[in-house]
């Protein structure tokens, strides 16, 4: 029943068609999803490209598949997206796959419709394949998102599209999230899927059925999101820890480096002298020991409080 709800979903908000018995895989949450198709396509020795700053799962499910992480470094003043030239001289490594996260974590980046039809300009000469993380694509303030496999008939094609219902739906405890390929990359997954897992909760398929119906909810928790966004990026600008406003997602990826103190120190004292919990930069990429990731997915209350505490922090550096 949820294959088919969503292959309807799909088809209905972004005219992306798939079979709902033969491309659609319900997984154990987005995880689960960017592993399976990780372990269907990598052989050992096979290289992905991963940009950074990045998810922290994603270089060791390439890792624990066999395959070595090709990093993609992304810069600030260019909003740490993709730039095409660098991804154009990566792929003369031949990779077998690159792992896309759009709107991203932690950097709320997101990409329009033209930025994106740059990069498959790109890829698209190349072998390489796309897992595309769309896991916040409801959770974008820039306008309507999308899908990779939307570009062309061949991105669709050689496009694994990764979602769930965590984020967009505040379901994070559920555990239940999707993935849609041709089939012979379904097939693959499956099989490891059925070994591994079985399958997913029923009681979260269910609820995750009756999620799909819910867009008016939807939208009203991306306007509140979009609230305190705003009232973080300010704020934070404020006491300068410098970010400029993420467009998706639920994070602010701020920089300490006007305070000249490591991203770990920053968290830990952070947290053990004012109670706050940061990411410390360096999670997401070595290159970015200078920043610190925070998530306003919490109430404005607790934001608020949060900022207090923060100045208050600073005052001691």
């Amino acid at each position: 029943v949820l294959r088919r709800a969503i292959a309807a979903f799909l088809e209905k908000k972004y005219s992306l068609s798939y079979d709902a018995e033969e491309e659609v895989l319900v997984t154990v949450g987005v995880s689960e999803g960017l592993d399976l198709a990780l372990r269907a396509i990598i052989e050992p020795g096979d290289t992905v490209i991963v940009a950074s700053p990045h998810f922290v799962a994603y270089p060791a499910l390439v890792e624990i598949s066999g395959g070595k992480v090709l990093y993609l470094v992304t810069r600030q003043d260019e909003g740490f997206k993709i730039n095409p030239s660098v991804l154009k001289k990566l792929l003369r490594e031949n990779p077998k796959a690159i792992i896309f996260n759009n709107p991203a974590n932690p950097t709320g980046t997101t990409y329009t419709a033209k930025e994106l039809a740059l990069l498959w300009k790109v890829l698209a000469p190349s072998c390489t394949l796309v897992i595309s993380d769309e896991v916040y694509d409801e959770l974008n303030y820039a306008g309507k998102p999308t899908p990779f496999a939307t570009l062309a008939p061949a991105a669709r094609q050689r496009t694994i599209l990764l979602n769930g219902f965590s984020k967009s739906y505040a379901m994070t405890g559920f555990r239940i999230g999707y993935a849609c390929a041709n089939k012979e990359i379904i097939d693959a997954m499956t099989k490891i899927h059925s070994f591994s897992m079985m399958c997913a909760p029923i009681v979260s398929q269910v609820a995750a059925t009756e999620a799909l119906k819910a867009q008016r909810e939807v939208c009203q928790m991306r306007l509140e999101y979009k609230r305190r966004r705003d009232f973080m990026v300010r704020e934070l600008n404020r006491l300068r820890l410098l970010l400029s406003k993420p467009q998706g997602a639920f994070y602010c990826f701020a920089s300490i480096g006007n305070f000249k103190i490591s991203s770990l120190e920053f968290a830990k004292r952070l947290l053990f002298e004012e109670k706050v919990a940061v990411v410390p930069g360096a999670a997401f990429g070595r290159e970015f020991d200078s920043y610190i990731r925070m998530s306003y997915a919490t109430s404005f209350d607790n934001l608020k409080e949060a900022i207090v505490r923060i100045e208050r922090f600073l005052k001691k550096l």
